[in-house]
């Protein structure tokens, strides 16, 4: 480097999400009343990290759909039917981000392309880094939350069924929770 060569450093770095320690759930209102929650078993993806610049930063991951886990068997089987997710022909749920817009202290706004059913929607999650240290094995982790409301009908989701006394069976807004850890990849 001449005196004259401006120093760079690259300060992105690659996270593998860690599905042991990781969570994705959804929140949906049953019967007009009651909330319903749901976990993906299943998650994974990478994370590129620009602490400094957290608008340089991207995520892509992908979910199995069929591990759907809302601690019911039959609601599960019916969720993984041709009502709803239908995982014989979708068997995946992407992420797949376009930009990150910093709110300050760690919070950012993670924009992105949500395929979910077959249908691609641009979605916004209000996010944050948790934080980030090292593990007892010598290696790298951090942490993010995450949290978003999505339409099901936006992505073909619109099996319902009207109730008696009104309203309808399952509500049309799902929320979607994170909590993602990541473990920093090998150089």
């Amino acid at each position: 480097m001449t005196a004259s060569t401006p120093a760079t450093t690259v300060s992105a770095t690659a996270w593998t999400i860690d599905p042991a320690h990781s969570v994705v759930e959804l929140a949906v209102k049953h019967m007009m009343f009651s909330t319903v929650k749901g976990r993906f078993a299943n998650v994974a993806g990478t994370i590129v990290f620009d602490e400094p610049d957290l608008s340089a930063s991207s995520v892509s991951a992908e979910i199995d759909a069929a591990s759907i886990d809302t601690r019911e068997a039959q609601r599960d089987g019916h969720l993984r039917s041709a009502d709803f997710l239908d995982v014989e022909t979708y068997p995946t749920i992407t992420f797949v981000s376009t930009g990150v817009v910093p709110q300050g202290h760690g919070r950012f706004v993670l924009v992105g392309d949500l395929t979910l059913h077959g249908v691609t929607q641009e979605v916004s999650l209000e996010a944050e880094v948790a934080g980030k240290g090292a593990d007892p094995w010598g290696g790298q982790r951090v942490g993010f939350t995450a949290t978003t409301t999505i339409n099901r009908k936006d992505f073909g989701l619109t099996w319902n069924q009207a109730l008696e006394a009104g309203g309808v069976l399952v509500s049309d807004q799902v929320k979607i929770s994170l909590e993602i850890q990541a473990k920093l990849e090998a150089a």
